[in-house]
């Protein structure tokens, strides 16, 4: 992790992946080009958000090759996996150009996106190959999202388990201090 990729080739979109998905992770394909995303935009020259879907932790969806997002979007998005998390780098020409997106993105900015890819599906009304393929894939995103969970819930009772010791450890460093006062005065 941490290395840059440049994706466009000249410098225009660079990736640095902050989390990687789990190895058998599915990604957007032909079939599945609908993609749901968590994102933060800031704007490279000043660090300023100037759009987030974690504020009211929202989904952002798009199909990507549909000319709805900027260029850097669809070339980012195809590279990673469900559950992966990247930094996107992405120059004014692959992002919003000499125009600017006004009034929160000013002409010729580099903009920074941390983008989680949340999911992919395929478009409404197209077909998969088979009933059998689509259920395969929703068995998968299902068991990712179990084995997410049940890894957080792990890590969250070692944490527990680390605080409970820390505590017994505590206590019996007290114990010991009040037992050594004990008997101490008494005349023989």
């Amino acid at each position: 992790m941490g290395e840059v990729i440049d994706l466009s080739g000249d410098g225009g979109v660079l990736k640095t992946i902050v989390q990687r998905a789990k190895p058998n992770a599915v990604g957007p394909t032909e079939s599945l080009s609908v993609v749901d995303v968590h994102y933060e935009g800031v704007l490279a020259e000043t660090g300023k958000v100037f759009d987030s879907t974690h504020e009211d932790n929202s989904i952002f969806t798009f199909e990507l090759g549909a000319g709805t997002v900027i260029k850097s979007w669809d070339m980012a998005l195809r590279t990673m996996k469900v559950g992966e998390v990247a930094k996107i780098t992405c120059k004014p020409g692959y992002a919003y150009g000499s125009a600017g997106s006004p009034p929160d993105i000013p002409p010729d900015a580099t903009l920074i996106f941390e983008v989680e890819l949340v999911a992919c599906r395929p478009r409404k009304g197209a077909s998969l190959g088979s009933v059998s393929d689509e259920k395969a894939r929703l068995e998968e995103l299902k068991r990712q999202r179990e084995n997410a969970a049940a890894l957080k819930e792990e890590e969250k009772k070692k944490r527990e388990d680390a605080k409970a010791a820390a505590a017994a450890r505590v206590q019996a460093k007290l114990d010991a201090k009040k037992n050594l006062g004990k008997g101490k005065g008494k005349g023989k």
